[in-house]
């Protein structure tokens, strides 16, 4: 509905590449790349021949990223299994098929992103949600089947959020953003921090239109004195009223929800990040510190898929 969709499998790790990943992962770290190439099926063996694969792990990968340092399932893509694998020195996305005889037919290291900055597993900063009123979560948790961002490691745990009143998010004209209850909406500082990052002057598109040059839009960064980024995307042209450098205390009024960007209608994108620019980043889980679920409190709550949301006064 917003950001490129693909269908949801089911997001069970099978037992059989489980055990694959885990003597993968022990030959990697044990530099027995022979053994690695043992593992592959015949046209893997054919395409991808032991001096390459001598050369692309030892000489390529490892040379530049260390040694595995854990592996995690984090769901499925076309059929394959995707594992997020953290290194000594970056994490990367290792996508693995395996043949009817549990040999891997398939496997594919996504370009490293370095840890420079350290993963930020949550926020320690104390959150409430940036909106008043009550919003809908279309997007949001930590598996696939809840939040299709989990694809995407710079983006991994984000939410999308938008207004709903008797199931539809918009009354009226579908073409009009003015006809979507969330348009215009304020959006509101989750927390004392300082605006590191304001990008305005992107048109609101028109709904079920995407501006794909300017992936978030208008947007806003903010940055914790915990040194967490969170960013705010798909903001109202001409509505921010905050600056770079610019300290906003809980609460303030920042901007308003629009349909800027690559966004299909009005909503909001809110995500935790490890450092300021999105493309380098790698996402983070965003508690919020008290807050209605469906009407019943929630302490120290990461919001799921379907879920209304809304502060506590």
């Amino acid at each position: 509905m917003f950001w490129v969709c693909l269908p949801i499998q089911a997001q069970e790790e099978q037992p059989n590449y489980a055990r694959m990943a885990e003597v993968f992962s022990e030959m990697y770290n044990s530099a027995n790349y022979d053994g690695i190439y043992e593992l592959y099926d015949i046209r893997m063996k054919k395409a991808f021949t032991l001096m390459e694969t001598r050369n692309f792990y030892g000489e390529n990968v490892k040379r530049l990223t260390g040694a595995i340092k854990s592996m995690n399932f984090v769901g499925l893509r076309d059929g394959a299994h995707v594992y997020r694998v953290e290194f000594d020195r970056s994490v990367a996305d290792l996508v693995l098929s395996l043949n009817g005889q549990n040999r891997i037919s398939g496997l594919f290291i996504s370009p490293p992103k370095p840890l420079g900055t350290a993963i930020l597993e949550r926020n320690s900063t104390p959150m409430m949600l940036p909106f008043e009123d009550e919003w809908f979560v279309y997007w949001g948790g930590v598996t696939e089947a809840q939040n299709y961002h989990v694809r995407e490691m710079s983006q991994q745990f984000a939410y999308d959020i938008l207004k709903v009143k008797d199931g539809s998010s918009f009354e009226g004209d579908p073409k009009d953003n003015e006809s979507y209850y969330a348009f215009g909406k304020d959006i509101i500082a989750p927390c004392n921090a300082r605006i590191v990052q304001v990008i305005d002057g992107v048109p609101d598109n028109i709904p079920g239109e995407v501006n794909t040059q300017d992936l978030t839009g208008n947007t806003l960064v903010l940055q914790t004195d915990a040194g967490e980024y969170i960013l705010f995307a798909h903001l109202q042209e001409g509505s921010i009223i905050v600056e770079e450098g610019q300290e906003v205390v809980q609460g303030e009024l920042m901007a308003k929800c629009g349909n800027s960007g690559n966004s299909t209608e009005p909503h909001l994108h809110l995500s935790l990040q490890n450092t300021l620019e999105m493309e380098d980043a790698i996402g983070g889980k965003l508690f919020f510190e008290r807050l209605l679920v469906n009407g019943e409190l929630q302490v120290d709550y990461l919001p799921v898929k379907e879920q209304f949301i809304r502060n506590t006064n």
